[in-house]
């Protein structure tokens, strides 16, 4: 947007005057009698759309007549420095900077600028002033295009993005005008921070507006408190306000980090993950503040990509790097106390569970920590989701856990095992499961049905690497693994889907594929007994290809050619319904697809799947 960098100057002036209320103060700690002249400390921002005038004004230490020549006349050159070189006794005082390049960005918005100052040990100075107490004001003469600054709803927006935490008051003056019959066709004059009304102004009868205050920076909650004064809600205030969000946070992590690095952080974790949550754009979930002033609120070094739901504030930030490595373990800590309440838990999972699996792809630090956060749905567990602790039996004596996320491809990638123990995935060859009463018969089935394995591998050739017999199925007649190294059904759907994948790539990890069949199941058994009686009989030909095909789609894969699919199929329900295939071509001679099963390459002998069936 055009006034992204111009607007800097607002930032800059309000944190100049901050800087002056710190420094009065931290004087009057001393010597109270440096508030004589006005013990209010505060920040107001006065909008004059009539004169074209942007008005700061603040009651801090403000400048003396050398001040101004050092600092106001000298770009780049900061009187905090000096101000701090002149303590002769320590303190923790926030302070940023007097007048620096940030003060120039003003002429940016404004035809001229007006300075006036008071300071308590020096005369007043001014390029343009009437007497005004101790304070500073800085008056802006917009230039004509400018006028968009005027606005209440800018300035409030400015101040509460970039000043929401400055600690003294700031206030958006509104003017109302007292009007008076007499002047009620002449402009109003404003007196602007006026401790007393000036004679001459009465005797000129001008009519003064009164200054109506709303004060526009001060949050019931600052994160710089400590967090034992602090109840939940005040932090559900403080999140609806930071967020826009209608519903409550579902966890707070609020700490503090000191010694050589000193840094406040906020972590707050929503209810439901924000739309559009992994889309390739800048987030603006963590916001950085220096000294209570907003620098930046899209800092990736601040976390990490698979942290991005965090909504975050952070203060007072010198190496990046530091502060990222205790923000993700504070969030971890935070994970870890959410997974010891089950419902609150199951919100958490169910909303950024692919966070979790996206940091272990993307992280090696902390995995173990990770992997004992992650759910998932299993074999036994139906609707609730479970750890990767403590997994039961099933039927079978084990219990399948269910990574059907595309995340889970990459995520198993880096997890290779949990607590000792190796992940293997059922959809791959290999999978052994320690039934040793089961072996025997495995090498019987083997030896039993090694011919049609050998007869399904001929007329599949390609398509398969090799047809085995499986150990693992229960009900379906055949499934399709894959082999160690080959991709599984869900991690083909990805890459088959990237727009700039490699051809040569995908075609070597796509042929790795395995037919399983299990030789308890009827349909097996009965293909069985048609391959011994004609290995050539065209019906056994046709179903093996449809048993393959059918096993592709149940497994996860894709077809190739799913139109000669759907023909087999409806050629299939014709035969179920008792529709007459003959009659059908002699009803419908000009069909323009054909209703037979499409005979196989290299055979043009009629099918028989008729009397299979």
């Amino acid at each position: 947007k055009k006034n992204n960098f111009i607007k800097k100057w607002t930032k800059d002036l309000i944190s100049n005057a901050s800087d002056a209320l710190d420094k009065i103060h931290y004087e009057s700690l001393a010597d109270i009698s440096k508030l004589d002249n006005g013990k209010e400390l505060k920040i107001d921002i006065i909008p004059n759309p009539q004169e074209h005038t942007l008005t700061l004004v603040d009651t801090g230490i403000d400048m003396t007549k050398g001040d101004l020549i050092n600092n106001l006349g000298t770009i780049a050159k900061s009187g905090t420095k000096a101000f701090m070189e002149a303590l002769q006794a320590g303190a923790d005082i926030s302070t940023i900077e007097q007048f620096g390049v940030g003060f120039y960005f003003a002429y940016l918005v404004a035809e001229k600028v007006v300075l006036i100052t008071v300071h308590n040990d020096d005369e007043q100075y001014a390029w343009e002033s009437s007497h005004i107490g101790r304070s500073t004001e800085v008056i802006l003469h917009l230039k004509e295009d400018q006028t968009e600054y005027f606005e209440g709803r800018w300035v409030k927006e400015v101040v509460k993005k970039h000043s929401q935490f400055i600690e003294k008051e700031i206030s958006d003056d509104e003017a109302e005008e007292k009007k008076d019959k007499d002047d009620e066709e002449k402009p109003k004059i404003e007196d602007v921070g006026s401790d007393e009304e000036d004679d001459s102004s009465k005797d000129k009868k001008k009519k003064t507006k009164k200054i109506k205050e709303k004060y526009i920076n001060q949050e019931k909650l600052n994160k710089t408190r400590n967090p034992d004064d602090i109840i939940q809600e005040e932090y559900e205030e403080f999140y609806k306000s930071l967020t826009n969000d209608r519903e409550d946070h579902l966890a707070v992590q609020h700490f503090s980090v000191e010694g050589q690095l000193e840094f406040r952080a906020l972590l707050f974790i929503p209810r439901w993950a924000p739309f559009g949550l992994f889309e390739n754009k800048k987030k603006n979930n963590s916001k950085l503040y220096v000294h209570r002033v907003f620098i930046m609120d899209s800092c990736d070094e601040l976390i990490p990509e698979y942290l991005n739901f965090i909504r975050e504030m952070l203060q007072q930030s010198k190496i990046l790097k530091v502060i990222r490595k205790n923000i993700v373990k504070k969030c971890l800590e935070l994970f870890s106390e959410l997974a010891e309440g089950k419902e609150n838990y199951k919100k958490f999972c169910e909303a950024f569970s692919k966070n979790l699996k996206l940091g272990i792809h993307k992280d090696s630090t902390n995995q173990r920590h990770r992997s004992e956060l992650l759910c998932y749905h299993t074999s036994q567990s139906g609707d609730e989701m479970t750890s990767l602790k403590g997994q039961v039996a099933n039927s079978r004596g084990f219990e399948v856990i269910c990574m059907t996320e595309p995340i889970d491809e990459y995520c198993v990638q880096q997890l290779k095992e949990f607590d000792g123990k190796s992940l293997v995935s059922v959809t791959k060859e290999g999978l052994q499961l320690p039934e040793d009463e089961k072996k025997k018969k495995m090498e019987e089935s083997k030896a039993k049905f090694e011919n049609l394995c050998k007869l399904m591998k001929e007329i599949l050739d390609k398509k398969v690497e090799k047809v085995t017999i499986s150990d693992t199925l229960v009900s379906s007649p055949c499934c399709i693994v894959t082999s160690t190294y080959s991709w599984t059904a869900n991690m083909e759907w990805i890459m088959k889907a990237q727009a700039l994948r490699s051809n040569s790539t995908m075609g070597y990890t796509m042929a790795k594929k395995h037919l399983e069949i299990n030789p308890d199941h009827p349909m097996v058994e009965t293909l069985q007994q048609k391959a011994e009686a004609d290995k050539n009989d065209k019906a056994v030909k046709d179903l093996v290809v449809l048993l393959f095909e059918t096993a592709l789609l149940s497994s996860g894969f894709s077809l190739e050619d799913p139109q000669t699919h759907s023909n087999r199929i409806y050629c299939m329900i014709k035969l179920g319904l008792g529709i007459d295939e003959d009659e059908m071509v002699a009803e419908e001679p000009s069909a323009a697809v054909p209703d037979e099963i499409p005979p196989l390459e290299g055979d043009q002998d009629a099918s028989h799947m008729e009397e299979v069936v």
